[in-house]
């Protein structure tokens, strides 16, 4: 009974998390540079978002940036995706080692980033940085 249990509770957050991924890949626009000088230019808010479809983290980190981007405090954040697989130019160009990382702007200046991370309450701050 108690297996049972577990597994359905696993197959509901598998399900729930690949929900989520949608979601989040209907807000994100792909890496484009004259879109990101312009978002620079402007002085926006600006997150790049390294991931991979494979990630569990990356997975873990599409319902948090989902919230947050629905949030009216980053109603004016223009995200980027970098696909970890097949960008690696962007990969040097950003400096980024490791899938799931994610880099905040505030215009031309990198205010912050992180690796790995699926605290909620710190990619909150982190996003909170770029305003």
């Amino acid at each position: 009974m108690m297996n049972r249990r577990l597994l359905l509770g696993a197959f509901a957050l598998s399900a729930a998390l690949s929900v989520g991924s949608i979601a989040v890949a209907m807000d994100k626009k792909p890496f484009d540079q004259k879109a990101f000088e312009a978002a620079q230019a402007a002085g926006k808010p600006i997150l790049v978002e390294v991931h991979a479809p494979w990630c569990p983290v990356c997975k873990a980190q599409a319902p948090i940036l989902a919230k947050l981007r629905s949030d009216a405090r980053f109603k004016d954040l223009v995200s980027f995706n970098v696909d970890f697989d097949s960008q690696k130019d962007l990969l040097k160009k950003f400096n980024v080692q490791k899938q799931s990382t994610l880099i905040v702007f505030k215009g031309k200046q990198e205010i912050g980033r992180s690796t790995g991370d699926t605290n909620a309450a710190s990619i909150d701050a982190l996003l909170a940085k770029s305003i």
